[in-house]
């Protein structure tokens, strides 16, 4: 276990080494100033609104409770969007990179298993893009209720299956980073994602033209790539009792790619993190039985 710290340890260390979370935490400081103005603007125009109507204040009106309600969920929705494309984008090259450079041999001629090798990978990426999912989320509705007053109903079961969903993409990354070039592995994970991001949209165009085949699709969709299931499932934990009154009966009869009417169903949770472990245990097989 202290060879699989060491390789989590210099994973991390290359991550800073790279610049890569310095730049990135950068740019995502910019973007959350930038979306939080948004939300400090928004709430300046309904409360001028609730004022003309002779309101007291904003949190008066329900349909403005619905307003920042659906502002909270994009924007912890971006930050999921975010944190999915860092966890490829950060992976990609997590084994096939150091193949490709010449360095594998040098690092495998230590005593340090492959298997050892692959899962300290994850865990050290898996610790940065989780750590930055549920860092960014923590910004983001730390800065709207400060705004706003605004707290969604259960921030921490969403943010925890945001989390797991990029756990999940950070597997499937290290698993085809130990099958196939770091090119090759970018392109596939990303269409792997965009894959399970369509189970939503062919659910809604089963539903909404009553064509039962595209609400098996999709539902197939989540099944072989769940992160569209566990995103639609952490936002339903945020809506809060006003947007459920207001939207709770068009997203049960015309399900929504962006928000979820339903809790997710527990043996889709089970099934989400049985399938990051076997992705994970399935890259340390592939590699230690790989030709270098």
């Amino acid at each position: 276990m202290s060879k699989v710290l060491l390789i989590l340890e210099l994973s991390l260390r290359e991550a800073l080494r790279k610049r890569l979370v310095i730049v990135l935490l950068t740019l995502t400081a910019a973007f959350v100033g930038f979306y939080l103005y948004g939300v400090y603007k928004s709430e300046l125009t309904l409360a001028d609104r609730a004022s003309g109507l002779g309101f007291g204040q904003r949190s008066e009106m329900g349909s403005s409770v619905v307003a920042i309600n659906v502002i909270t969920i994009f924007g912890l929705y971006l930050v999921y969007f975010l944190g999915s494309l860092m966890a490829v984008l950060s992976t990609v090259a997590a084994v096939s990179g150091d193949i490709e450079n010449g360095v594998m041999q040098s690092i495998i001629s230590r005593p340090v298993s492959r298997a050892e090798l692959v899962l300290g990978r994850w865990l050290g990426f898996t610790v940065v893009n989780v750590g930055y999912v549920v860092l960014v989320s923590a910004v983001m509705l730390l800065g709207i209720w400060l705004i706003t007053g605004f707290v969604p109903p259960n921030p921490l079961p969403a943010v925890g299956l945001m989390a797991l969903a990029v756990a999940l993409l950070t597997a499937a990354t290290v698993l085809g980073s130990t099958m196939f070039t770091t090119l090759a592995n970018g392109i596939g994970v990303f269409v792997l994602y965009g894959f399970g991001a369509s189970g939503g949209i062919l659910d809604l165009v089963g539903r909404s033209f009553d064509i039962p085949t595209m609400v098996t699709l999709g539902r197939l969709a989540n099944v072989l790539m769940p992160t569209n299931a566990l995103w639609l499932g952490a936002s339903d934990q945020l809506q809060g009792q006003a947007m459920r009154d207001l939207f709770g009966l068009v997203l049960a009869r015309v399900p929504n790619p962006l928000f979820g009417s339903e809790p997710i169903a527990p043996g889709m949770l089970v099934w989400a993190a049985a399938l990051t472990v076997l992705s994970v245990l399935g890259a340390m097989w592939k590699f230690s039985r790989r030709d270098l």
